[in-house]
């Protein structure tokens, strides 16, 4: 006979959701060894002493750690997909018959905190991967990529001009009417010679395109000096080699190369370089291992980071960076010879150039200038060919030579080969799985702070699914030690004391 399973809704369930939920299962073990309960007292403040109860703080965290986890990006997608899984309500405390929280008490939620709150969640995991011993400290990657906000190409604005001696200024005015939901957005402004200096810019670059649909009436050249994202200001147009140009904000993370544990992360604006943020995520890594007793001894990362300022920097630490030359960078000069102790190169008619001044970029970079005598170069044969249109031979190289020079040394050793596979195979993996499987392929909050945040919970994640694969490291005690040193000094009198019987009982033999 065929069997038919009848359902009936029971209004009265008796049911356990711990005896339902494997032993094995990983957010069973992560609850048994992840206690979040420091998260009250720190949320406090933030809260009023009457009026509606508000969303538990851990339930809050613990919803944003399931989220990456499970490689959610969606609030209302969340919600609906721990309802429908028992180990993750057993994780949240939460019955089956139990509501969970709105999605858009997560959102509100996620704004009331501060940065500093999320930044403590992360040292707090940070702290057990160092106590399970996943964390060296010595070698530290470093690596950055553009993450896209939750803002379109197709809304950007044009700055208006303002009359100011400013180069920027993103303090709001008046309030304007958005195009296309006729809401009120916040106005940015840009000086008004700048806005004239760039439409010309453009103007000029239609006349001779060099890109196919240049001259269509519609194309338009976009960029962070004359156009912004309504939507998130924060945001910045940015563009990857074989990419499209999009609004992205700045990952940059720091990785430990023991066990590939993140140490450190933040947000920046998309439009600046990787050197720029390098002297600011070196100190937060290094204050966050000295923390833990440990010190970071060697720096890897690309030549993106390749900057003179930033090696000196380094070594001003006692940090050896391990950063590959930038492309450009000649070590040396065919045909001028440098010496060191007089700070002047020699050209090769036998003539002095000496060191005359510094000068900057408009970067910021710290140059030196050498220039040959004007009376040398006017007498010298091959002017025509080595400065024709000056009136001396002028040689122009950056303050930091030193430190590209070691650089430079260090890069084309066999151990910068070794650095150089072990940050490929550190740091770009973690990236890789953040963006893949850790829901960091898009920011969906608005503003640096939000993009901050999203960048931190995801580290968390990762970092706590790193934590519960490793296994603990069996700790040997002080009495086990004791004990195998005292067997030692035994075993060592014993063959003492042996050694010299034989030796007394074979000179009785022989007498």
């Amino acid at each position: 006979m065929q069997g038919r399973k009848n359902f009936k809704d029971e209004r009265q369930l008796l049911f356990s959701l711990s005896a339902h939920v494997p032993e094995h299962n990983f957010y069973r073990r992560l609850k048994a060894r992840l206690d979040l309960t420091f998260l009250y007292e720190l949320t406090a403040p933030y809260y009023g002493k009457c009026g509606q109860q508000s969303i538990d703080p851990v339930v809050f965290f613990k919803l944003c750690l399931i989220s990456y986890l499970e490689n959610i990006v969606s609030d209302r997608k969340l919600i609906e997909h721990c309802s429908l899984r028992l180990d993750l309500l057993y994780f949240l405390d939460y019955q089956l018959d139990e509501p969970l929280p709105w999605h858009s008490t997560v959102s509100r939620t996620r704004k009331l905190y501060p940065e500093r709150l999320f930044e403590t969640l992360f040292d707090k995991v940070f702290s057990l991967c160092v106590e399970q011993g996943m964390v060296s400290g010595s070698v530290q990657a470093i690596d950055s990529a553009p993450i896209k906000a939750n803002a379109s190409m197709e809304s950007p604005l044009l700055k208006q001009p303002q009359e100011t001696g400013q180069l920027y200024l993103t303090a709001p005015l008046h309030d304007v009417q958005h195009p296309k939901n006729n809401q009120p957005t916040q106005l940015i402004t840009a000086p008004a010679h700048q806005l004239r200096k760039l439409k010309k810019h453009q103007q000029n670059l239609k006349r001779a395109p060099t890109a196919l649909g240049a001259n269509h009436e519609k194309a338009q050249l976009v960029s962070n000096k004359t156009h912004y994202a309504p939507h998130d200001p924060d945001a910045r147009i940015s563009v990857k080699p074989g990419k499209a140009r999009k609004l992205n904000y700045h990952c940059s993370m720091a990785v430990d190369t023991a066990q590939g544990v993140i140490s450190h992360i933040q947000a920046d604006f998309a439009d600046g370089r990787d050197s720029q943020y390098l002297p600011n995520l070196t100190e937060q890594v290094q204050s966050r291992l000295l923390t833990h007793g440990l010190l970071m001894q060697d720096l890897l990362a690309d030549a993106g980071y390749s900057n003179g300022s930033n090696y000196y920097f380094l070594e001003l630490r006692g940090i050896t960076a391990w950063i590959p030359v930038f492309g450009m960078y000649k070590p040396e000069i065919n045909g001028f010879p440098y010496d060191k102790k007089t700070d002047q190169y020699t050209c090769p008619m036998g003539k002095a150039l000496q060191f005359k001044s510094f000068d900057h970029t408009p970067d910021g970079r710290l140059l030196k200038h050498y220039w040959a005598a004007p009376s040398d170069c006017r007498q010298c044969p091959s002017k025509p060919t080595c400065a024709p249109k000056t009136r001396c031979r002028k040689i122009t190289r950056t303050a930091y030579d030193e430190h590209y020079q070691r650089a430079f040394a260090r890069q084309h050793s066999k151990q910068g080969n070794r650095m150089k596979k072990l940050r490929q195979s550190t740091i770009e993996p973690v990236f890789g799985s953040l963006v893949q499987h850790y829901g960091l392929r898009k920011i969906n909050v608005l503003g640096k702070s939000g993009a901050h945040k999203v960048m931190l919970l995801a580290a968390v994640a990762f970092n706590l699914k790193k934590y519960m694969k490793c296994k603990p490291v069996r700790a040997v005690s002080m009495a086990q030690v004791l004990e195998k040193e005292a067997l030692l000094i035994a075993s060592f009198t014993f063959l003492k004391h042996y050694a010299t019987q034989t030796a007394e009982n074979s000179v009785k033999l022989l007498i």
